[in-house]
């Protein structure tokens, strides 16, 4: 098949839904068949086969530069390259332009519900109140949504969430994001290596991937890591936490941790690249996880991919991955239960060990090579559904 994904952000830019593209897109391509990314324009950005680049506007919001969706690159690629798919990853902007084409050419646009999108208001200056604008957001999706001609949720549990909304005649899909061979290799000189430079003598070692953003929780997360602290002192015991990631909020995360007292615990590392992540997890005892917008938390499922379990806050999308007792802990949004079934759980070493086991198992239900066969088979269903469609056109118009 000749498939489009077009994207409002894309690499270099850090973020869960340019992964979650590029794992399905080259998982596709595996299996034969052309994905075309069409993707904004960055300073910095490395050319790449396949990825069709639109211009972007000189400035960002919340770290990305806005796309220009006023080209015609879209329609001209589209048209040129034959697509017979369009996979949209945004609802607004090249969410519009997937829309304009369906309706201009009738090709079929699938749409997947990445993100939480009521938790990005607090973005828009001169919002005076985000509570009342959370109605427009859902209106606004929910007419996006049945325009389309499939949905994709990440977990049953954003399915469910969707069809709460009522989005009338639009198929609703679960296509998780797929989760690469190579996060599955160990490399035990490599993790050895990290625990060597960063774990200096302390006891357990703990990670964290995320972007330094508000929606993230890490604010919560640094509360929870001063209740370890106290808790893990009283038994002669001391942590290193690894954040992986950058965004707008790194200097005020670098006060709290001063605040806190946090600085010989806590270490800001920035952006690692992707093929090297998977050696942080395997280093660390522990993931930890305290986001509450997740569509499907990919980075959890990542960590799992190295064999570590995950102590989490309890929300929607990590709740549909990670189970209580067998792959990981789910906690309230108390900052002192989420330390204390930390400390817990690294007590429990034999507990520990079976839940890497499990956890690795886990994810290995989400290799990428399964999901990519899943999309390929909605993709082919939308497409015959769109020529039937057509087909009744045709008819209607000769014998009408």
């Amino acid at each position: 098949m000749r498939i489009a994904m077009f994207t409002n952000n894309y690499k270099p830019y850090i973020g869960g839904v340019p992964i979650s593209i590029e794992h399905l897109a080259e998982a596709l391509r595996e299996q034969g068949h052309l994905v075309y990314v069409f993707a904004p324009s960055y300073e910095g950005q490395q050319e790449e086969p396949y990825v069709i680049r639109y211009p972007s506007f000189p400035f960002a919001v919340a770290g990305a530069p806005v796309p220009n969706i006023l080209t015609k690159v879209f329609e001209q690629k589209v048209r040129e390259l034959q697509i017979e798919v369009i996979h949209v990853h945004h609802p607004a902007l090249v969410g519009n332009v997937a829309l304009r084409l369906r309706r201009k050419l009738g090709i079929p646009v699938v749409f997947t519900y990445h993100t939480r999108y009521e938790e990005y208001l607090y973005y828009i200056r001169g919002l005076k109140s985000i509570e009342r604008h959370v109605g427009g957001i859902e209106w606004y999706l929910k007419q996006f949504c049945t325009q389309c001609d499939m949905l994709f949720a990440p977990t049953p549990g954003m399915r469910r969430y969707l069809l709460e909304r009522s989005i009338i005649g639009t198929p609703v899909e679960v296509l998780p994001t797929g989760i690469p061979a190579e996060s599955f290799r160990r490399d035990a000189g490599e993790e050895e290596a990290i625990r060597q430079t960063y774990k200096k003598g302390a006891d357990y070692l703990f990670c964290t991937v995320s972007r330094l953003a508000k929606e993230k929780n890490l604010d919560f997360q640094l509360e929870a890591l001063y209740c370890l602290k106290q808790i893990l002192a009283k038994q002669g015991k001391t942590f290193r936490h690894l954040i992986i990631g950058e965004g707008p909020d790194r200097k005020h995360l670098e006060q709290e941790i001063a605040l806190r007292g946090l600085e010989e615990n806590v270490l800001l590392l920035g952006n690692v690249e992707n093929e090297e992540i998977k050696n942080y997890h395997g280093a660390a005892d522990a993931f930890l996880f305290t986001s509450k917008s997740e569509t499907q938390g990919i980075v959890i499922l990542e960590a799992m991919a190295a064999g570590k379990p995950v102590i989490a806050v309890d929300a929607s999308g990590v709740c549909d991955v990670v189970v209580t007792g067998e792959n990981g802990i789910l906690t309230s949004e108390n900052a002192l239960v989420f330390a204390v079934r930390t400390a817990e759980l690294m007590e429990n070493e034999p507990l520990r060990r079976q839940m890497e086991q499990t956890a690795a198992a886990t994810a290995a239900s989400y290799c990428e090579e399964k999901i990519a066969e899943q999309a390929a088979a909605y993709y082919a269903s939308v497409c015959i559904a769109a020529r039937g469609h057509v087909a009744q056109q045709v008819h209607g118009m000769l014998y009408s």
